[in-house]
């Protein structure tokens, strides 16, 4: 995160004894711990609400785009069933092929 050297870390020491006192230091680098802890878990809680936005937003673009695939795809196959439906070889084929499953003794035609 900041990039301090060993020996910048013992010149802020130094001056912080100085400054603060040998009595009271303890306690000011206890606060400063604590308060450097509660800053690391508070950015960790940020990065990961941004992060699941993040996945959140790739789901409902995905999401979307299955959407709309799965719409055209629907479009097509009925085009394509209405198209069979409309050929008149099919329609003939089915007259035919239901006229072909009637009972031999069932005939229209006169003999």
């Amino acid at each position: 995160m900041f990039d301090i050297a060993f020996s910048e870390l013992v010149v802020i020491a130094i001056v912080a004894l100085i400054v603060i006192g040998p009595e009271k230091l303890p306690k000011v680098a206890r606060t400063l711990g604590a308060l450097a802890g509660r800053m690391q878990r508070y950015m960790a809680q940020i990065k990961e609400e941004v992060n699941r936005e993040d996945r959140f937003a790739e789901l409902q673009k995905l999401q979307e785009e299955i959407k709309s695939a799965a719409g055209s795809a629907q479009a097509g196959l009925q085009a394509e069933a209405n198209d069979i439906l409309q050929s008149p070889t099919v329609a003939d084929d089915a007259k035919t092929g239901a006229e072909a499953g009637k009972p031999a003794g069932s005939s229209n035609s006169k003999e």
